[in-house]
């Protein structure tokens, strides 16, 4: 019924006023989802959707690195940390330190360079920073639904071309169905919404509305209309939160749990995360000084404390409903029999972030602190605490910036319950993840032909099923000038047009001890490594592109 409806609403789109279409759809909408959960409910599994998983892909959006319960947040996200508790979580994986690179790799499996993405300057940009991937290689969506999969989007995208439907958008991309958040200036009325190609603009204004709740609805739905009508197809799910990157927008039942929690200040909240981290098992090392930016807890005013704590409530409530969507997407999943098939993989774009702007709607100072009159961040104090204990934020390649939480959960593929496992990872690694499992070949050209670039990262399959890989041979990060490559143990770092830094990880995962003094020919070694492959991926010098003077780089810290 649901697919009719929606093959029947684009047959008639040119019959009818788009206000009466709209009217006639929800009404039969209304109708059909009282009608198709019976259904769903009881349509098992097809045997060839039994064979190979599903595949749940769900990405916060400017979330650190100790901001969940299971990493050691001190509140509970009962829906992820169920997840911990019944999978595998990394305590090394990594992102590339921003938003659209990170999900560039993500999504096809090279590093945002090879895959034109290390920026979005547009065509007269150097080909690394031009911000399109279509002819770079394909993303998961076409190499999964090429091997038979229905593949379905929800919230974020940040890699198209262009401001109007086109080949760079989710439906261009491999996806069947998409729910594309292309604005995220606010989270109770966004400007521009597309369901499908279908544009919705303003969605709060005449209805009540909560951007990370229409993504978690949008993913229900479509899991419930592939149950009805697709069940002998498996399914991939990219769901992208925007949540909870700025304005820091949440529903005040939400704000109400979490209000006065934070009082202590971020310097005793980092202390305490890093407690229960290493108790956890997931780190093992030194907190890192207070960022420089960052002012003492204690030399604040008892009005600003109460104003800091607020901020961080806001930032903890959008996790919240972040974490109750997923419980939704959970319950949708075990209704209609996927559950115990279904590869879950949980992670962030970046370590949270710094900056202090306001964008979109602007900021109205008298507004109740996360409504949809505000335009919050959270800054370099909480930001601080929820990278704890790294170094550095989003868009730095330090620690703070670049390591993510990383879930894993699979029933029937994965025997870990509750475990830890320090196997290094990289988003670049998803890609390759994904095309094992499903049995998937990886086309070695472009769809117009051209020769894809071949992936640098490796199949997880092997440690999701409790065993060893081989260990990447190294990893690589440039983002707006700052810089990194980790070899084994081994990290050479730094900001854009500062020296190199030399860490030992084993030791030192807080970036702490700089040892490229002491060794001086193994950093040598691991700065010509990095040029060769720099050099390789088109990377310039960050202040070589003209562009560069007019895009965000890393100096929006503020006390």
């Amino acid at each position: 019924m649901l697919q009719f409806l929606i093959n029947t609403r684009a047959g008639c789109r040119r019959l009818f006023p788009r206000h009466l279409l709209d009217r006639i759809t929800t009404l039969a909408f209304c109708v059909a989802a009282a009608i198709v959960p019976r259904f769903v409910d009881a349509q098992p599994l097809a045997a060839n959707q039994r064979t190979r998983p599903n595949i749940v892909l769900i990405m916060a959006d400017d979330m650190g690195f100790s901001d969940l319960g299971c990493y050691g947040a001190g509140y509970k996200t009962p829906n992820l940390d169920s997840l911990a508790a019944g999978g595998l979580r990394f305590t090394q994986f990594y992102n590339t330190g921003r938003c659209w690179p990170t999900r560039a790799s993500l999504l096809t499996g090279l590093y945002p360079h090879q895959a034109g993405h290390a920026m979005k300057f547009g065509p007269t940009a150097p080909p690394a920073y031009q911000g399109t991937s279509r002819e770079r290689g394909p993303m998961i969506s076409e190499v999964l639904g090429a091997a038979g999969y229905r593949c379905y989007h929800s919230g974020k995208w940040h890699l198209e071309t262009g401001g109007q439907p086109n080949p760079t958008w989710p439906l261009g991309r491999g996806f069947d169905r998409s729910y594309y958040t292309r604005t995220q200036s606010n989270y109770f009325n966004p400007r521009l919404v597309y369901d499908d190609h279908h544009l919705i603009k303003r969605p709060g204004a005449k209805a009540e509305y909560y951007q990370t709740d229409a993504i978690s609805d949008h993913a229900v739905h479509a899991l419930r209309e592939h149950a009805a009508y697709h069940s002998q197809q498996p399914f991939f799910l990219y769901l992208a939160y925007t949540a909870p990157h700025f304005p820091l927008h949440a529903k005040p039942e939400d704000i109400e749990k979490y209000r006065g929690r934070f009082s202590a200040g971020w310097d005793k909240t980092r202390q305490q995360r890093l407690a229960r981290m290493r108790k956890m098992g997931i780190v093992d090392c030194e907190l890192s000084p207070r960022d420089a930016d960052a002012a003492p807890w204690e030399s604040l005013t008892p009005e600003e404390k109460r104003s800091w704590t607020d901020r961080m409530a806001l930032h903890v409530a959008m996790i919240h409903c972040l974490d109750q969507g997923v419980g939704r997407v959970v319950r949708q999943l075990k209704e209609m029999q996927a559950w115990e098939n279904t590869l879950v993989l949980f992670l962030s774009d970046n370590g949270a972030s710094a900056e202090f702007l306001v964008r979109g709607d602007g900021h109205d100072p008298n507004a109740p602190a996360g409504s949809a009159a505000t335009h919050l961040c959270l800054e370099v104090g909480w930001a601080n605490a929820s990278n704890t204990p790294f170094r550095f934020h989003k868009m730095w390649v330090h620690e703070g910036g670049i390591a993510t939480p990383l879930i894993a959960h699979w029933p029937r593929g994965i025997s870990a319950r509750g475990e830890l496992t320090h196997a290094v990872g990289h988003v670049i690694d998803i890609m390759p993840t994904c095309a094992e499992l499903a049995g998937a070949n990886i086309p070695a050209q472009t769809p117009s032909g051209k020769a894809a670039a071949s992936l640098p990262g490796s199949s997880l399959a092997s440690v999701l099923q409790g065993g060893a890989r081989e260990p990447p041979a190294f990893l690589f990060w440039e983002h707006v000038g700052n810089r990194a490559i980790r070899q084994g143990d081994w990290k050479l770092v730094a900001e854009n047009e500062k020296p190199w830094e030399l860490y030992n990880l084993q030791d030192d995962r807080s970036e702490l001890h700089d040892l490229a003094a002491k060794r001086p020919e193994l950093a040598a070694q691991l700065a010509k490594r990095w040029q060769t492959f720099a050099d390789a991926t088109g990377v310039v010098p960050w202040n070589s592109l003209p562009q560069s003077r007019r895009s965000p780089g890393p100096n929006y810290r503020r006390k």
